[in-house]
């Protein structure tokens, strides 16, 4: 963070030219906890051949990333539109209805839907998979996740009280320590938004003696009120 400031005071200095420094973004994720059915349906006549896309689609959480299934039976939908409601998920999975943060965990099962003989399209079937994704989604108790890490401390014996109390205050949970001369070294999970200024503060914590390491190691949940705070403050 200070060689960041000093370099944007050279540049200032040398060639005139303004720096505009922000906090690193947090990359949270969104994802759900119940299993909802949602129904998508894009139907359009503007004269010529219209547009019609009919689709009825499960959400439910998953371990892995994205997965898409297919319980269409009777023709309900095509087989040849199929791969386009798998296609307009995937596109809408990039901005969640919570905070516009990335979908994670989620499967999305194809069960019902209808067509029609002249004015049915893969576009239409797509745009009829992200109106049942949005709606979908909101009735499948979405939550927000963040980023934890583990970060490692080493300071020394004289300031490890004072690390330790204040990881606590940034919802760390320490998982083990270990002690080699006067230097103790501190393992904790830490979420990553509580440490974007860490550098600064613990030199300010050891007087410029303390060192720290980070590891990303999972996503959970975020807590309710402020999980209310970030979604507010994206929508703003």
């Amino acid at each position: 963070e200070v060689h960041l400031e000093m370099l944007a005071k050279k540049l200032k200095a040398r060639y005139g030219i303004d720096v505009k420094l922000s906090e690193p973004k947090i990359p949270y994720r969104e994802t759900v906890r119940a299993v909802a059915n949602s129904e998508g349906k894009h139907k359009k006549q503007s004269g010529g051949h219209g547009q019609y896309g009919h689709c009825k689609i499960r959400f439910e959480p998953s371990d892995k990333e994205f997965e898409f299934g297919d319980e269409v039976v009777g023709g309900a939908v095509p087989r040849q539109y199929i791969p386009a409601v798998e296609k307009g998920l995937r596109e809408c999975l990039g901005r969640g209805v919570l905070a516009g943060y990335p979908v994670t965990g989620l499967k999305a099962v194809l069960y019902d839907g209808s067509y029609h003989d002249v004015d049915s399209s893969e576009m239409a079937f797509k745009t009829a998979a992200a109106l049942a994704f949005k709606e979908g989604l909101k009735n499948a108790k979405p939550v927000l996740l963040e980023p934890v890490v583990k970060l490692k401390v080493a300071v020394d014996g004289e300031y490890l009280g004072s690390v330790m109390g204040d990881i606590s205050k940034r919802r760390g949970r320490i998982s083990e320590s270990s002690t080699e001369g006067v230097i103790t070294t501190v393992t904790a999970e830490v979420p990553l938004s509580e440490i974007t200024k860490y550098a600064t503060d613990l030199r300010g914590m050891t007087r410029g003696q303390g060192k720290f390491s980070t590891e990303f190691l999972r996503y959970e949940e975020v807590p309710p009120q402020l999980a209310e705070k970030i979604i507010a403050e994206n929508k703003s």
